[in-house]
């Protein structure tokens, strides 16, 4: 297998590996993935440098509260109050609630639903800072979670309900965080092809000392009267170095 191919694959075995554990990992766990590739110090420290940067601590867990904006904190606080409110159950009650969930009850499976809804939180710090709000990513983990205790029945033992059901949140946020990171491409190519299009209507309208036509801006660049007309109509019609009556 090609060097690289492989040093990417040990790296996101790495990853998963801290995700598991609550994203952290031991140094020699590290070592030990990359041992055949025979990484020296530094080789070894830039690996343990992007762990870092993707907030997997080295070690020890790291402190994801850190990553939180204020705004997310107060939010987060006021959220854990509510639910400090909840009944806790004991791990005897908890396994009970469970074994009815999975037998399809569901008043236990509602019951079950709140018991979890703290651990949707503590997993929805995970994905911090990676461009969505800690609200969404709880709201998408709570969704996850509801429809997780629906479908316990596929479980043989209540000890793999948990593990089911984290994995359910998780697959649930990081989807959502895929999403959100597709749609924001997507408006930045909206936003290029708006910025591009006033660059050059600008610099035309320059030359020109007036507003420019969509043809002619189209016969001085290498753009397509379509491509333009679509960045004036994502611009809303603000394109202000074009003549206006050639907005669409």
């Amino acid at each position: 297998m090609n060097r690289e191919v492989l040093f990417a694959q040990k790296l996101e075995e790495v990853r998963a590996l801290a995700k598991e554990q609550g994203n952290c990992i031991m140094e020699s766990q590290v070592q030990e993935a990359f041992a055949e590739l025979d990484l020296n110090e530094e080789q070894l420290q830039m690996v343990y440098d992007y762990l870092v940067k993707h907030k997997v601590g080295i070690n020890q867990p790291v402190n994801m509260d850190d990553y939180l904006s204020d705004e997310e904190r107060n939010f987060l606080q006021d959220y854990l109050d509510e639910l400090a409110l909840l009944e806790p159950l004991s791990d005897g009650e908890r396994e009970a609630v469970t074994i009815s969930a999975m037998a399809g009850d569901p008043d236990a499976q509602a019951k079950l639903n709140l018991v979890f809804l703290p651990e949707v939180v503590e997993i929805a710090k995970i994905y911090t800072g990676m461009g969505v709000l800690i609200e969404d990513l709880i709201g998408e983990g709570n969704v996850a979670l509801t429809m997780g205790v629906s479908m316990l029945g596929c479980v043989e033992k209540p000890s793999e309900a948990q593990g089911m059901l984290a994995k359910m949140i998780m697959d649930a946020m990081e989807e959502f965080i895929a999403e959100n990171a597709d749609a924001e491409k997507a408006d930045q190519k909206v936003a290029d092809k708006v910025n591009k299009v006033m660059e050059k209507a600008k610099a035309l309208s320059e030359d020109l000392h007036r507003k420019v036509t969509v043809e002619e801006l189209a016969s001085e660049t290498r753009m397509s009267e379509k491509y333009i007309r679509e960045a004036i109509r994502f611009s809303g019609n603000q394109i202000e170095y074009i003549e206006e009556e050639n907005q669409e």
